[in-house]
């Protein structure tokens, strides 16, 4: 960048042979009155005194340059603008009387600064020592409140701590308890199942159902009662561990704030460690006052010993709740076995009563089975004489002419096929007879060996797998989740 007020440098755009001297001497330049160049300036300079850099002509030689080679285009060297400065000697002469005056006001102040230093280092020094001394038994006591606050926080988070560990404890119990129910639950929707699969007549919704299915409920409405405080026990914990980590780290601000001021109070003129800290006192970073300040932590105690107030009320429930579902599931366990006691020993004489039935029926079908042996016996030994009579009766027929006579023998033929016919059809009447009757008897025999085998399976589900599973209940230890 070129300075103001400097020659430029004219530029040509065209080559040529560089002149030996670029400016003439400053005494051989035409020159205007002012200082600037006798021939015109172009209307595009922005500054008086600052010369165009490139296409500049000077004097009339513009116009007869027209038409002219190169070298012969160029102006010399001593028609070129002489340099012009920027400043007048008036200008000069300002500047030094203006430099004087400073230069004089400047001894006047430093004579009156040299005279008040004295008296001021002595006022300073004594303010400086009272404001130090007041500082200082500020600072002791605001180390002493900081000691009160912290004991009182320790004595609370103690007592917090003590009250999550007893909280965590009756949790962790009433997890336990809450996954012994499963077991008891998954018997009894066995049982249910097991049960489903009697038939026939013996799926019936009878006492003991009835008394599963209140079990069932019975179970799940203490699960659900579990979970419910489990939910409100965890939900608590989580209070309690932010109640906790207020105190703590209140108790933890505490601590560094009376470890920062403890130094501060011990710190003196001639101890170590001190420095400059040019601007500090500018710097604001309060966010309390002592009010506000005391009134948090008072705060946090308070919020603390709520919050250990509430979760020692849900320990208390949360036990009574273990004892009272232990006892509800205990007797409603006691009361679906009795029921299943009774409908066994039911089931059992309905079987014996069914077997004894089937007995007689079998004893029954044998003695019509006899029975119907001695007529269909009796219809083939009246076989013989029916045809020994309708032979006869057909013989005779052929007898010739007027021997064709109805007497006494033709007339008791008939009449002996005739009663034999009747006794063949009476007899094949109660054959058939027998038969339905015999019919009806093996219809029984198969409902009552059906029923014995319906009663053998419910008998079987009720005393072998129901039974079975429900010969052991979780003991009251672990139902109330100390194991």
């Amino acid at each position: 960048m070129e300075l103001l007020g400097s020659p430029l440098p004219t530029l040509y755009t065209h080559p040529g042979s560089t002149p030996a001297k670029f400016l003439p001497p400053i005494s051989t330049a035409p020159s205007s009155k002012n200082g600037f160049p006798s021939s015109p300036l172009p209307q595009s300079l922005s500054h008086p005194w600052v010369p165009r850099a490139t296409n500049l002509t000077i004097g009339p030689s513009s116009k007869s340059s027209q038409g002219l080679t190169p070298s012969e285009a160029l102006p010399p060297i001593s028609s070129r603008a002489a340099p012009f400065t920027r400043y007048t000697p008036g200008d000069w002469h300002r500047s030094n009387l203006t430099n004087s005056k400073a230069s004089e006001t400047s001894r006047r102040n430093a004579e009156l600064l040299t005279a008040d230093t004295s008296r001021l280092i002595q006022d300073k020094y004594q303010e400086t020592r009272k404001t130090q001394v007041k500082t200082t038994k500020k600072l002791g006591e605001r180390v002493n409140d900081i000691k009160f606050w912290k004991s009182q926080l320790r004595q609370e988070l103690d007592k917090m701590i003590g009250e999550n560990n007893a909280l965590t404890d009756v949790t962790k119990r009433l997890e336990r308890a809450l996954a012994k129910t499963e077991a008891p639950l998954q018997v009894t929707q066995e049982c249910l199942l097991h049960r489903e699969k009697r038939v026939g007549i013996d799926l019936v919704c009878d006492d003991v159902e009835k008394q599963l299915l209140v079990e069932a409920d019975v179970i799940r409405s203490c699960q659900e009662r579990m979970r419910r405080y489990l939910d409100q026990a965890e939900a608590r914990l989580t209070s309690n561990r932010m109640a906790q980590h207020e105190v703590e780290r209140d108790l933890a601000n505490k601590q560094v704030a009376h470890c920062i001021d403890d130094q501060c109070h011990q710190l003196r003129n001639t101890s170590d460690g001190i420095s400059y800290y040019q601007g500090v006192e500018r710097v604001d970073a309060t966010i309390s006052v002592p009010e506000s300040w005391a009134k948090f932590t008072d705060k946090n105690i308070l919020r603390s010993q709520s919050e250990r107030a509430a979760s020692a009320q849900l320990r208390d429930n949360i036990e009574n709740l273990l004892v009272v579902t232990a006892n509800e599931m205990r007797r409603q366990f006691s009361c679906v076995n009795v029921a299943f006691t009774h409908r066994i020993a039911e089931t059992a004489e309905a079987k014996r009563r069914i077997q004894d039935h089937l007995g007689k029926t079998l004893q029954e079908i044998f003695q019509l089975k006899r029975t119907m042996e001695a007529i269909r016996k009796a219809i083939r030994d009246k076989g013989r004489p029916l045809k020994v009579a309708q032979t006869r009766l057909d013989k005779r027929t052929r007898r010739p002419s007027m021997e064709l006579c109805r007497d006494t023998a033709h007339l008791r033929l008939v009449s002996e096929v005739c009663e034999m016919e009747e006794t063949l059809q009476s007899l094949q009447q109660r054959l058939g007879d027998a038969e339905d009757t015999l019919q009806r008897l093996v219809h029984a025999k198969s409902v009552l060996e059906h029923d014995l085998a319906v009663k053998a399976n419910s008998l079987f589900i009720d005393q072998e797998k129901c039974m079975g599973m429900r010969k052991a209940f979780p003991s009251t230890v672990r139902l109330l989740g100390y194991v």
